[in-house]
């Protein structure tokens, strides 16, 4: 689930770690290293019951899992309103959640750029990508991609880029839930890595998309009427004025900022500055580079893309587009709200804050635990319970979306095209599917404990840019472009790939932050590499598809108006499944 870079040693370094890994709010990062608080009843019990109607949800869903269909795309028989519905739950992860309101509540107006980011790239999916998405993929992205194209290297790559996001996205994911519930439900961690682990595996095992759909639908309802209840409660107690509030939240930063011994001048500047842009990311190459990856990176997340296939043709996918920018920018609306109520209703009061200070109670990492704060500031701990568990629950669907991504990769692309030469009968797939399942739950968990005390948000921050680098320029030329072959999307998609996440791990937050190599000894000075490996990846394909002469480059470039024609009508698309 998705959001918050997280070097955290201290709350005090909590605006650098913001600036260092930017992609990691995004997508999920993790929670920090936090203290295990007190047993929450309340939210355990309402954890407990969410989990009991998630798991009738799927015992239901399993009565409809007949065929490989069903299991990867639930027999494309979700409506475009739904399936909207889920995309945005993807997106309205806990880490967003948690992680943008954090980022307000820490740089103030800057944090809405992550809001900006997402909400840009939907009409890239919309207007270029969406009905042919449908009309071309059957289970997976790479059913896209390598529509004209030989089969057993093309889905190589396509299986190798699916699952290194998948698997940085997990272990975000993981660390994630485990940090938050042993902050909120006071388990140990590797109890609570254990649990998401177990549940995740039941949800896709038994399910499949068809559960992991409708867990998100309800979870994204949920989400959405506890955020807007919460927005709703901020502004009332400023009299629904965004002026009050935001005069408030200057007011209180001044303060903090004169608490620290600064002039009343400086305090001034410092409160004003949450009202202006620049508290977030200052370096300009840094600041396109990872606008670029929160753009094309939603193009080419598999997770993402999957849902597509769910619907029964093209209109609804538009549709379901529609409906997932409506209600991702509703809510990001009210995550910026929930940030300036975290600034000052938590950070002015004394149980929860150090109010001379300016920092949350609790040690490293609760800074991101400003929302959950929020809810227990307007609607005490019943509520605060509710918010909690589904924070939780959030994490939780996200990663049966993953899982199942990274599970259709192996069997759909790997065993059932490469190995099978598309003879694997769906016994079988499923078969390899569900094996797979449980070899990534395994990994998942065992990943998730073993980076507890690591700081793993660049793994997020790679994620994003791995898929903008190597996801999205095979996909997007292999739709658009009559000159592209199967050579130049493999070379110019494993050149995306490679030096994605080359350039990651020479940046300043892997570097430096992670590594611990001496500050300014990064061989990348920026923190994003996806302007560079975007590049990369595009021109990749591109030159390497030019200068492709063989017999076979020539038939799939006569095979391109065919696949125009498909793209763009749906004759001889798969339609929705029977049930």
């Amino acid at each position: 689930m998705k959001r918050v870079p997280k070097h955290f040693v201290g709350p005090a370094l909590a605006l650098a770690a913001l600036a260092t890994s930017p992609l990691a709010l995004a997508a999920g990062g993790d929670i920090g290293n936090v203290n295990k608080q007190a047993t929450n009843w309340i939210a355990i019990i309402m954890f407990g019951v969410f989990v009991a109607a998630t798991l009738w949800i799927t015992k239901w869903a399993s009565g409809r899992t007949k065929s490989a269909a069903d299991f990867y795309t639930a027999g494309g028989g979700i409506t475009g309103f739904q399936n909207g519905l889920a995309i945005a739950g993807d997106y309205m992860s806990a880490a967003s959640f948690l992680g943008i309101s954090a980022m307000v509540m820490a740089t103030g107006y800057d944090g809405i750029i992550y809001s900006i980011g997402f909400l840009v790239g939907w009409p890239i999916i919309t207007f270029l990508m969406a009905d042919r998405l449908r009309n071309l993929g059957k289970f997976t992205f790479a059913d896209v991609v390598g529509y004209r194209f030989e089969q057993p290297p093309i889905r190589m790559f396509a299986a190798s880029g699916t699952l290194i996001v998948v698997a940085f996205y997990l272990i975000a994911q993981m660390v994630g839930a485990g940090q938050l519930i042993k902050l909120l439900f006071g388990l140990e961690y590797w109890m609570a890595v254990v649990i998401v682990g177990a549940l995740m595996m039941v949800y896709v095992l038994f399910g499949g998309m068809t559960a992991t759909t409708w867990v998100q639908i309800i979870k994204a309802c949920l989400l959405l009427a506890g955020v807007t209840f919460m927005g709703f409660m901020v502004m009332a107690q400023y009299g629904f004025s965004p002026e009050a509030l935001f005069a408030k939240g200057v007011e209180v930063r001044s303060q903090i900022a004169a608490n620290a011994g600064k002039t009343p001048e400086e305090a001034a500047k410092a409160g004003l500055s949450i009202m202006g842009p620049g508290g977030f990311i200052k370096d300009p190459i840094s600041a396109i580079s990872f606008g670029m990856a929160l753009m094309f990176g939603t193009a080419g997340l598999p997770h993402i893309l999957m849902r597509f296939f769910t619907v029964p043709n093209a209109k609804e996918a538009r549709k379901s587009v529609g409906w997932a920018t409506v209600w991702i920018g509703y809510f990001y609306i009210l995550i910026f709200i929930i940030g300036f109520g975290a600034i000052t209703l938590v950070l002015t009061n004394p149980e929860m804050s150090d109010t001379v200070k300016g920092v949350i109670k609790g040690g490293a990492g609760t800074a991101n635990m400003a929302a959950v704060l929020v809810a227990k500031s307007v609607g005490g701990d019943i509520f605060y319970g509710f918010i909690s568990a589904v924070a939780f629950a959030t994490i939780l669907a996200v990663v049966a979306g993953l899982t199942l991504s990274g599970a259709s990769a192996v069997s759909h692309d790997l065993y059932a095209t490469v190995i099978k030469k598309g003879k694997a009968d769906n016994a079988a797939e499923l078969k390899v599917s569900r094996v797979t399942t449980l070899a990534l739950g395994v990994v998942a968990v065992v990943l998730g404990i073993a980076f507890e005390k690591q700081n793993i948000a660049f793994m997020v921050s790679l994620a994003f840019a791995v898929a903008a680098s190597a996801n999205f320029p095979p996909l997007i030329l292999s739709i658009l472009w009559k000159g592209c072959t199967t050579r130049g999307a493999v070379i110019g998609g494993f050149m995306g790939l490679i030096s994605s996440v080359g350039l990651t791990i020479v940046s300043p937050s892997v570097w430096e932050a992670t590594l611990g190599n001496p500050a300014g000894s990064a061989l990348f000075p920026y923190s994003s590499p996806a302007l560079f490996s975007m590049i990369a990846g595009f021109v990749g394909v591109w030159l390497f598809s030019l200068t492709d002469s063989s017999a076979r480059a020539a038939k799939e470039r006569e095979a391109f108006a065919a696949q125009q024609v498909r793209s763009e009508t749906g004759l001889g698309a798969a339609g929705a499944s029977g049930h």
